[in-house]
């Protein structure tokens, strides 16, 4: 039998079906996770007082400084496997939350992608045109009405292209869930064909091509996105 008809076959298309659905799954609900926690972040990463400011830079120097597998090793082979965790595991919230491997991988992702997109709508935020701040303050905004209404709105379109490659790379980072046992991802379905039939190559062939199209998929989205959004900062033509 032809070594790529072996992958079509329906008990290994299935497979990657389930890896498909947990791979979009714990995506998805990074880019949520992460995203409720960039707000207020972000907010406190902008703060002049340098007690609110500081615990937030070091949390972001941190994470962006140290390699993803490493925080997926650090959860879920670190905290997740301390005794007194593992003692809590059935009694005590939120450690009954760390004896699932998918939620010891979706929190390094979703602390992951909060630590870059808190930098980078940060910077956008520090970056809003000083004549937009003067306008505001001109017509009356009070500082933190000025701050919803006008400078984080226009912070959040312009994130919007290093947003877009910020969830490209989570979900080519997503393979590396692979490395918890018990999370059947992408990844984990190529290796357990590779396992089953000995094939090295073909599995994770068919795993890249469906990244990538994962990958056009979400860029095209965002372009359209930006195109809406940021209509305002194109050129011109008369």
């Amino acid at each position: 039998m032809d070594k790529f008809a072996i992958i079509f076959q329906p008990q290994n298309l299935a497979l990657y079906w389930t890896g498909f659905l947990a791979t979009m799954e714990l995506l998805a609900i990074s880019l949520l996770a992460g995203g409720l926690l960039t707000l207020p972040l972000t907010l406190m990463r902008v703060s002049r007082n340098r007690w609110i400011s500081t615990p937030v830079w070091l949390f972001t120097y941190v994470v962006r400084g140290t390699p993803l597998l490493i925080q997926v090793y650090f959860i879920y082979y670190g905290i997740a496997q301390l005794e007194w965790v593992q003692a809590l595991w059935d009694t005590v919230w939120p450690w009954t939350l760390f004896k699932d491997p998918f939620f010891c991988a979706l929190a390094a992702f979703s602390l992951n992608t909060c630590a870059y997109t808190v930098e980078m709508l940060a910077g956008a935020i520090k970056e809003t045109p000083a004549g937009e701040i003067e306008a505001a303050q001109a017509a009356g905004f009070s500082k933190w009405n000025m701050m919803f209404r006008l400078v984080l709105p226009s912070a959040l379109r312009r994130t919007l292209p290093g947003y877009s490659n910020e969830v490209v790379m989570m979900l080519h980072a997503t393979s590396l869930a692979s490395v918890v046992p018990a999370l059947y991802d992408l990844t984990n379905a190529a290796y357990a064909i590779y396992k089953t039939y000995y094939l090295a190559f073909q599995p994770f062939i068919v795993v890249a091509v469906l990244y990538f199209i994962l990958t056009f998929a979400l860029v095209y989205v965002f372009r359209l996105l930006e195109k809406r959004f940021l209509a305002y900062l194109r050129p011109r033509t008369h």
